[in-house]
């Protein structure tokens, strides 16, 4: 039987001495234009770490 994974980034830092996390705009329905972590479906192909740095790029433009 199929089945989804699916992964989902916490991003944290401090600045201005105030914890910080990355949210996103959700861009699909359900829920589209609200706050979400980023994250997504993990494809046949790839491991976690692969979707997670995936995603992150896709959804923020953030590189390594």
């Amino acid at each position: 039987m199929p089945f989804a994974v699916t992964v989902d980034l916490v991003l944290l830092t401090i600045r201005e001495d105030e914890l910080q996390v990355l949210a996103v705009r959700r861009g699909e329905a359900p829920f589209r234009g609200r706050w979400a972590l980023p994250g997504g479906f993990v494809r046949e192909e790839e491991g976690l770490l692969e979707a997670a740095q995936r995603e992150l790029a896709e959804e923020t433009g953030l590189r390594e």
